[in-house]
């Protein structure tokens, strides 16, 4: 009797139905697990020839078969017109590129300085100038660097002529991403795709830390050698374009150009001063300061256009209901 009733009170048997419940999220659990396990098993999808035709500008994109090519939908591109205070660095960087689409000798290029001088956005500049001539950009993550190769491998023979660009690159002394670029820049056994040029910018000019101690060592017999070694990879490079601070008058024409591009309406000596407080507010002068203070600018002067628009509209209604009153 005792055992019928605890049978009855399922404490030994549970519901089935309760027990279906909580099985069926577990097995879609399992069969979204072996979908995604089956998926990192297959060939990657390359990038059809339509593809490079239609897009300008692509990514690599690891994952575990390794990496493949992906399409950016919106790439952000810059005119080169909108450069200001490195015209010589722009127009050495325009030429390379322009030999380079007409498959003579080119170099690859590092564009090393100051922070916020232009070094990326030259770089983006030339998709917007030179991609109707069959220019197109790969973007490159430090940290796919080991990939080099492979990505130059389905580069190799298309129409297309590619650039390898390899933003913010630095490394430190324990690091050694930067052997498989010093390989595909040169010294390789496998040749560079004649397609494909690597340029790469750097707030170092050499790409590895330099400390005093490096002429001066005393553990080494040869300490030469350490210095070399950290400028054989910047040595690669054929073409070296160095981005210096802007003076304040430089910093101050890129902020009139800019204002005037806006169609700012401030009188010049304000412009001036503002441009400068917020110069000295960031720490620094440069083309990025410069264009963060013009957005700003833009920002508060067309809140505050709106805000007396609001205020003479809300006056208007007034007026007109005063007037019905009167009336």
């Amino acid at each position: 009797m005792a055992f019928g009733s605890f049978w009855h009170t399922g404490q030994i048997m549970s519901d089935p139905q309760n027990e279906l419940g909580r099985l069926i999220p577990l097995l879609q659990d399992l069969i979204g697990l072996g979908e995604r396990a089956l998926q990192r098993q297959l060939p990657s999808k390359s990038l059809s020839p339509e593809e490079f035709a239609e897009r300008v500008a692509f990514r690599w994109q690891r994952n575990a078969r390794g990496g493949a090519l992906r399409a950016i939908d919106h790439p952000d591109l810059f005119s080169l017109g909108n450069l200001r205070g490195v015209e010589r660095q722009v127009n050495l960087l325009r030429r390379n590129t322009q030999q380079f689409l007409k498959g003579l000798p080119a170099n690859n290029v590092l564009l090393w300085g100051d922070r916020g001088t232009g070094k990326s956005s030259a770089v983006r500049g030339l998709l917007e100038e030179f991609s109707s001539q069959g220019l197109r950009m790969v973007e490159v993550q430090k940290e796919d660097l080991f990939d080099l190769f492979e990505i130059a491998r389905q580069l190799r023979g298309r129409p297309e002529r590619f650039i390898l660009f390899c933003d913010d690159l630095s490394f430190d002394e324990n690091e050694i991403d930067y052997r498989a670029l010093k390989a595909l820049l040169e010294g390789g056994l496998e040749a560079r795709p004649e397609n494909v040029l690597v340029y790469a910018t750097s707030n170092r000019r050499h790409l590895l830390p330099e400390r005093i101690t490096d002429n001066t060592d005393q553990e080494e017999i040869h300490p030469e050698e350490r210095v070399a070694e950290k400028l054989s990879l910047s040595d690669r490079f054929g073409l070296s374009l160095g981005f210096y601070p802007f003076s304040q008058e430089d910093y101050l024409d890129i902020v009139g150009f800019l204002a005037k591009k806006e169609r700012l309406q401030l009188h010049p000596t304000l412009l001036r001063q503002q441009a400068l407080n917020w110069a000295a507010l960031r720490g620094g002068r440069s083309g990025r300061v410069a264009r963060q203070f013009v957005n700003d600018l833009c920002g508060r002067l067309g809140l505050e256009a709106e805000q007396k628009n609001e205020i003479s509209e809300k006056t208007n209604k007034q007026d007109i209901f005063r007037n019905g009153e009167e009336v």
